[in-house]
């Protein structure tokens, strides 16, 4: 890999205020608010700190993940001070761009945010390019909870069958999404370039423009170059259909989660049943008919498409870094990512890769997760991880 300008990753980040909930003081919450089960109604808008909680809860309760706009900037900050929280980088881009960097493979994140911390976090051999005009802070909230967590108050009784992470947003500069004059510039040396974070956006006006505008930068990328969308939860979830309508005929490569996937089809979907996934596969495929399209869960990662194969290397990267990251966090070594390389895949998923490749042929290639057990584990950034660990692998193999 040359230099930082071979890949491009945007478009926008921001600062993470990262906690861990604890029962004591959530349930203490709950008690200051008076909150019963059956005010457990996911709220259409989080417009004060009791919407937040009443939605964590809820999924707590199924062990759900989830992204949602906050209409009360101090309904954050309240909730955030009753914990201990650590400001980390965020955003799809930003986190896919360090661990990549870990690994060797600098790149220029497209910002629409900067400040002090960020200018500090960042990875020295990283550039960036800022469409905004002055320094900005818009924290967002990143609650994370283990299974187990068990939360018993007045007539309560919840417990997390799963570990996840809840992202809640009010962010002006990330609702904007400006782009600099010069991304088409930058594109035009690009061999790799990420395209994330529309779904922070709530102009429908605004994000039509902001497409436009994209498009016209996306004519300078290099023919050769790969183009990976990296999906997300939509605070305006009608706007999806928008970007998918205006940019699937210049993506190579389309990833989303389990969460993504099954909130498009309408219904849960069975990840180990090999007949349920394949038939998911196919509605989903034909909704979002990509060369590509990768699909990354707890249980296993895959590709779908006519050259699935060639994307098996950059599906393990991304499957060993996000389960690096579950297990240490930000704080791994060489000798850790060595250790869990040789670790044992999970035996349901194992059997499951097989069975959906007897189903589907060599249109799919699926890697199954590993076996862990891990009692505090990272669940925020994971499926950032896996992106920036799929890139590194394709960045690698475009620079040969």
């Amino acid at each position: 890999m040359a230099d930082a300008s071979c890949v491009v990753l945007g478009l926008g980040g921001c600062v993470d205020y990262e906690l861990k909930l604890t029962a004591d003081v959530l349930e203490q919450v709950v008690a200051e608010h008076g909150i019963t089960a059956a005010d457990l109604t996911p709220p259409a808008v989080v417009t004060s700190e009791r919407d937040l909680v009443v939605s964590i809860l809820g999924y707590v309760a199924r062990g759900g993940g989830g992204e949602h706009y906050v209409a009360s900037a101090p309904a954050l900050e309240s909730f955030a001070a009753r914990f201990p929280y650590r400001p980390a980088l965020g955003g799809t881009s930003v986190r896919a761009g360090i661990l990549m960097s870990r690994l060797g493979v600098p790149s220029t994140l497209h910002l629409v945010s900067v400040n002090d911390t960020v200018r500090r976090l960042l990875p020295p051999d990283s550039e960036y390019i800022s469409s905004g005009a002055e320094d900005t802070f818009y924290p967002h909230l990143i609650v994370q909870y283990d299974r187990g967590l068990r939360i018993r108050t007045g007539d309560l009784d919840i417990t997390a069958p799963f570990p996840n992470r809840l992202i809640y947003v009010n962010d002006p500069a990330n609702g904007a999404m400006l782009l600099t004059a010069d991304l088409g510039d930058r594109l035009g040396k690009a061999e790799v370039f990420l395209i994330s974070g529309f779904n922070a956006m709530r102009s429908a006006a605004e994000l039509d423009r902001r497409l436009a505008e994209l498009r016209a930068h996306m004519r300078q990328l290099p023919p050769a170059a790969v183009t990976y969308f990296e999906d997300a939860a939509y605070h305006e979830p009608a706007f999806s259909r928008r970007v998918r309508d205006a940019l699937l005929d210049r993506i190579d490569v389309y990833g989303l989660n389990e969460d993504e996937l099954q909130a498009y089809l309408g219904h849960p979907v069975d990840l180990l049943s090999a007949p349920a996934v394949a038939d998911a596969l196919t509605a989903v495929h034909a909704l979002i008919p990509v060369p590509a399209l990768v699909l990354h869960t707890k249980y296993w990662a895959l590709v779908l498409g006519s050259r699935a194969a060639a994307y098996a290397d950059a599906l393990d990267t991304g499957t060993l870094m996000a389960a690096t990251r579950y297990c240490h966090g930000d704080d791994f070594t060489d000798e850790d990512v060595d250790r869990l390389r040789r670790q044992p895949r999970r035996p349901e998923s194992v059997a499951f890769a097989a069975e959906l490749s007897r189903r589907m042929g060599d249109v799919v290639h699926c890697v199954p997760g590993f076996a862990l057990d891990v009692g505090n584990p990272t669940t925020v950034g994971l499926g950032d991880t896996f992106v920036g660990g799929f890139l590194t692998a394709v960045a690698r193999r475009e620079s040969r």
